[in-house]
């Protein structure tokens, strides 16, 4: 689904950043050739559950040269779409990562497209990331942009759903040649390190921006696409990768981007979690149009009324908080009213209903939950008379089986790429093992998007949401924008809101808008 994946399923995280003195260096290359007393013995698989290569503290370094991907795979391909035929070279493959002593620490996965024909230096090239952490970046390819596309609208697909991809008409290789990268432990990403220390660099805030920024680099060396307009594209907690990477590139890497693409993104933790009242404010257009939905079709600007009233009166009512008994009431009966959960209920609660509550209060008489990532979408709960929540996300669990079975079948049988491990669409191993930080600052990306705004005049921002998102709400991304300074508003950066949930792009209207708004930025 590209997704926000399952860090953002849970509000408790640990939400600070780490240092990013505490990362050590990395540079990618090309993989060096294995030594000889390196070659993993007949029959030996590298790679465990979520590609990681585990191997003892006692097996000398030269044992992570048996979990090496397979060199990359570059095929030709012809996409027939309706009034037009695209050509183009596809690649899967992988660039190793190294430590500042030469030591391979990781390889990370990526696919791309290239349309033929094209003049290299002035051709854009777009590099794609999903969120989780612990996304693999098929959710955006095979959800969205890629060639070939997978149906994944939520209340329509089964785990059982048939996993075969067809010809994708909103394709964005008319216009861009797509690099998507999968990070470590997603996709078929590995650690070919052994030791902790070189997961816990990867898998903290800084350690994860500063290795997607070496290998979007050494993409572009090796595929000499250095003079290529350049543009970044990320979902979910993409939303806090996407400005950091850019401002990586900027500063470190020697590399400028043209445009940033966040889809569905969170962009601060401080203000949307925990005990934040912000986070009401957050979700209630989207709580709003979910009951709306449900009656008829809704656009954004069916929503102004809601999203007046959660910016004035609602906000008020919410910092008197409880000690005043007339606001609590008045702020719980409102919610009702907009809601249509019931009064009693919604008193109980203050007005203040979390996601989870929200979920399950919902439709609670019928016995059903509503999704996170898509809150239209309706699923049974599997323990209705329970006092806890113990369901999970009926429009973002059925997708898993049928996405990583069409995202294996592309890389194995269309693009000639056969890795030894497990493919990894969604690893909550990840997620779980994720450093946010120690300190008092939690994750937020606000300050590198002011940044890299400043820093370059010309760069262009283009944020996409979807209505019924419960998981990164629309609303919370405009109160994030509205708080940028002059030289940050529109044109240069846009939002854009369309009927569906996290993945909106699931939505064939929806897909077919985003497009046309990511197209007109990269011509313009």
């Amino acid at each position: 689904m590209t997704i926000t994946s399952p860090g953002l399923r849970r509000g408790g995280l640990l939400l600070a950043l780490l240092a990013f003195a505490t990362l050590g260096p990395v540079r990618a290359d090309d993989p060096p050739q294995p030594r000889p007393e390196a070659t993993a013995p007949a029959g030996q698989k590298g790679g465990g559950r979520g590609g990681n290569a585990q191997n003892t503290p006692q097996n000398p370094p030269v044992a992570a040269e048996q979990h090496r991907l397979p060199p990359d795979s570059t095929t030709r391909q012809t996409l027939e779409l309706s009034g037009r035929t695209l050509n183009f070279s596809a690649t899967a493959g992988s660039i190793r990562v190294f430590d500042d002593r030469g030591e391979p620490q990781a390889e990370i996965a990526y696919t791309s497209y290239q349309l033929d024909g094209t003049d290299r230096a002035t051709r854009p090239v777009t590099f794609f990331f999903n969120g989780g952490p612990g996304a693999s970046s098929a959710w955006l390819q095979l959800g969205n942009a890629g060639p070939w596309r997978l149906p994944i609208n939520a209340d329509e697909v089964t785990p059982s759903a048939s996993p075969e991809v067809r010809p994708n008409a909103e394709t964005w290789l008319d216009f861009t040649d797509l690099v998507f990268i999968d990070p470590v432990g997603t996709g078929y990403s590995r650690f070919v390190a052994t030791g902790e220390d070189v997961r816990k660099r990867f898998y903290s805030v800084d350690g994860d921006v500063s290795a997607l920024a070496l290998v979007i680099r050494r993409w572009l060396e090796k595929h000499d696409r250095l003079l290529s307009p350049k543009y970044v594209a990320g979902e979910s907690y993409g939303g806090i990768r996407g400005p950091k990477v850019v401002r990586q590139l900027q500063m470190q890497q020697g590399v400028g981007v043209k445009g940033l693409i966040m889809v569905s993104p969170l962009f601060d933790f401080r203000e949307f979690t925990g005990t934040s009242l912000l986070q009401y404010v957050a979700t209630l257009p989207s709580y709003v149009a979910t009951v709306r939905e449900a009656k008829g079709a809704v656009k954004r600007s069916d929503l102004a009324d809601v999203e007046a009233y959660a910016r004035g009166e609602f906000l008020a009512d919410l910092v008197k908080g409880e000690a005043d008994g007339e606001a609590a009431t008045r702020l719980a009966d409102k919610v009702a009213t907009l809601t249509g959960i019931d009064q009693a209920v919604s008193r109980r609660l203050a007005g203040r209903f979390d996601v989870g509550e929200f979920r399950r209060e919902l439709d609670r008489k019928n016995g059903k939950v509503t999704g996170r990532y898509d809150a239209s979408v309706r699923g049974f709960d599997p323990y209705p008379d329970s006092s806890g929540f113990r369901f999970g996300d009926p429009s973002g669990d059925t997708l898993q089986a049928p996405l990583t079975s069409a995202a294996v079948d592309l890389l194995t049988r269309k693009l000639n790429w056969r890795p030894d491990g497990s493919y990894e669409v969604l690893n909550g191993a990840v997620e779980r093992a994720w450093d946010f930080g120690h300190g008092i600052n939690p994750a937020q990306s606000v300050s590198e998007l002011r940044q890299i705004l400043a820093t370059d005049a010309k760069m262009t921002v283009l944020v996409g949401h979807g209505l019924f998102d419960l998981a990164t709400p629309y609303f919370g991304s405009q109160i994030v924008l509205d708080q940028l300074p002059a030289f940050a508003s529109g044109p240069r950066v846009k939002l854009v809101v369309y009927p569906g949930g996290h993945m909106f792009y699931s939505r064939d209207a929806s897909r077919q808008a985003f497009r046309a708004e990511v197209e007109a930025m990269i011509k313009q």
